[in-house]
C-alpha cells in the first residue's frame, strides 16, 4: 500500500507514526514544504519572552525519526498538484527545482493552515510579521532586539501571549483587535473585564473595536505607524495575529469543503473521497456542544486525528470522539481555562441558556492561605445540558477546564455535576468541590 502525506506539522507527525506502527509493510512517502516538522507554535510566545531558551524542546520529532520508522522523507518539498483521478501528486524540490510524481493508494491532507493576511495598505512594511512557524519565530525574535515600540494585532491566545511576553522584556506594546473584548471566543466579559484591566495596569494600550486602516512606512520601507480610524500609534514592529485559514488549495472542488476551505471528514477522517484522509488544521471537526462541524485549528484537535488516520486508514475502526475547543492560558499571573460555548456563543448558535457566574475559595478558610476563583458555567434551559464553562484565578485551576470538557463531551447535566464524586483534602479542596458549588448554583437558578 502507497501511502502519501502532504504536510507535516502536528497533525502529519501523528498519522505518519501512527500509519507505520499499525501498517508496517506501508510505503509513505512524506512531503514537507519547511525545513522542519512538529514545531509546537504555542511555544512561540514562551520563545519569544526567553522563557525558553533552546527553541529544540519546542519540536517533539523530526525528519531523521519518521524515516528511521520506514517514512521516505521529502522536506523543502512543495506538493503543487493533486490528480485524484490518477491518484498521483506532483512535488517540487525547492532547492533544486527538480520534480517528482509519486502515485498513492490512500492520500493524507495534513496541510494545515496559514495565517489570515488582510488587505490593508501598507501590509507589506518591513518588519510587519506573521506569528505561526519557527522561521518566523526567529524573525520575530531577531527584530524584536532592537525593537522599542511594538504593536500587536489580534486579541486570541497567540496574540495575548505576545503581548505578555513583550510587556515583561520592557516594550511599549500596543494591542489591536476589531473587536471590543479581548479572547471574545473563550472568554465572557466578566472574564475579559478582568484581563483587560490586568493589560492596562502593566502598561498595554489597548484599542479594542478598532480595525486597522494603514500600515504606514518610512522612507527605508520600514514599519513606522499602524492607524486605525481613530488613532495613529508609533511602532518599530507589527505582529500579526488575525486568524487562521485552512491550506486547502490542492483540493479546491475535488472534496467537499466548508465555504472557508476546510476539508469536511467522517468519523474516521474520511473525506468524501474515501481514500483521501484529512486531519488537523485544514479539516473541521466536530463540535460537540453544538453537534456541528467546525473549524478550530488547535494541535491538540490536530494531534487526535493525525493519530485516528492510522488507525482507520483500511478499515474504519475507531471513531472521533470530537472536540470541545478546551483551552488554558497563563497571562501576568492569571490562570484561565474554557472549554465548550460561552454565553454570548451559545446566544449565537441559538441555545436558550442558563448562565451561572459565581466567585468561591478553592479551599477551605482555615488554611493559613487561600485564592478565589471567579467561575461561570453555561448550560442549556429544559434539558439543564451543561454547554460550556470559564475559569480564572491566581491558583492553578486550568485542570478544570479538562474536567468540564469531559463532562460536555459525555452530555452531562447540571445535576450530574452538582452531586459528582470529587475527593476532599484539605490542602486542595473543599468539601464540597469548587465544580460542585458552580453547579449547585446553577441548579438553583433553573429551578427558581
Amino acid at each position: 500500500m502507497k501511502v502519501v502525506v502532504v504536510g507535516c506539522t502536528h497533525a502529519g507527525t501523528a498519522a505518519v507514526k501512527n500509519i507505520l506502527a499499525t501498517h508496517p509493510d506501508a510505503e509513505v512517502t512524506v512531503f514537507e514544504r519547511n525545513d522542519n516538522i512538529s514545531f509546537l507554535s504555542c511555544g512561540i510566545a514562551l520563545y519569544v519572552g526567553g522563557v525558553v531558551k533552546d527553541p529544540a524542546g519546542l519540536f517533539y520529532s523530526n525528519p531523521e525519526e519518521l524515516a528511521s520508522l520506514g517514512a521516505v522523507v521529502n522536506m523543502e518539498h512543495d506538493v503543487t498538484n493533486v490528480d485524484t483521478k490518477a491518484k498521483k501528486v506532483t512535488a517540487k524540490d525547492l532547492k533544486t527545482g527538480e520534480e517528482k510524481v509519486v502515485e498513492y493508494d490512500k492520500l493524507v491532507m495534513t496541510t494545515g493552515s496559514w495565517p489570515i493576511i488582510p488587505p490593508i495598505p501598507g501590509i507589506k512594511s518591513k518588519n510587519v510579521l506573521l506569528c505561526k512557524n519557527y522561521n518566523q519565530a526567529n524573525k520575530i525574535i531577531e527584530e524584536a532586539k532592537s525593537a522599542k515600540k511594538v504593536v500587536v494585532v489580534g486579541g486570541g491566545y497567540i496574540g495575548i501571549e505576545l503581548v505578555e511576553a513583550f510587556a515583561e522584556s520592557g516594550k511599549d506594546v500596543t494591542l489591536i483587535d476589531g473587536l471590543s473584548r479581548i479572547l471574545n471566543k473563550y472568554l465572557d466579559q466578566p472574564f475579559t473585564d478582568l484581563l483587560e484591566e490586568e493589560l492596562k495596569n502593566r502598561g498595554v494600550k489597548l484599542a479594542l473595536g478598532e480595525n486597522v486602516s494603514e500600515f504606514v512606512a518610512d522612507e527605508d520601507g520600514k514599519i513606522a505607524k499602524v492607524v486605525t480610524p481613530s488613532a495613529e500609534f508609533d511602532a518599530d514592529m507589527v505582529i500579526l495575529c488575525v486568524g487562521f485559514r485552512p491550506n486547502t488549495e490542492l483540493l479546491k472542488d475535488k472534496v467537499d469543503m466548508l465555504p472557508n476551505g476546510a476539508i469536511q471528514v467522517n468519523e474516521y477522517m474520511q473525506s468524501s473521497d474515501p481514500d483521501i484522509f484529512a486531519a488537523g488544521d485544514s479539516t473541521v471537526v466536530h463540535y460537540n456542544p453544538t453537534h456541528k462541524d467546525n473549524y478550530i485549528p488547535l494541535a491538540t484537535n490536530a494531534v487526535r486525528q493525525g493519530m485516528l488516520v492510522g488507525h482507520n486508514l483500511t478499515e474504519q475502526k475507531m471513531k472521533y470522539r470530537g472536540t470541545q475547543g478546551t483551552s488554558g492560558l497563563y497571562l501576568f499571573g492569571w490562570n484561565i481555562g474554557s472549554t465548550g460555548l460561552t454565553a454570548e456563543g451559545a446566544k449565537l448558535q441559538g441555545f436558550d441558556v442558563n448562565v451561572t457566574l459565581i466567585e468561591d475559595n478553592y479551599r477551605p478558610e482555615f488554611m493559613p492561605t487561600t485564592e478565589k476563583i471567579l467561575m461561570e458555567l453555561v448550560s442549556e434551559k429544559g434539558t439543564n445540558r451543561i454547554l460550556g464553562a470559564q475559569f480564572v484565578s491566581k491558583y492553578d485551576i486550568t485542570q478544570s477546564a479538562n474536567t468540564m470538557s469531559v463532562v460536555v463531551q459525555n452530555e452531562m447535566t447540571v445535576e450530574d455535576l452538582a452531586l459528582q464524586d470529587f475527593f476532599f483534602q484539605p490542602h486542595f479542596d473543599r468539601p464540597w468541590n469548587y465544580l460542585n458549588i458552580l453547579a449547585q448554583a446553577a441548579l438553583e437558578k433553573s429551578n427558581s
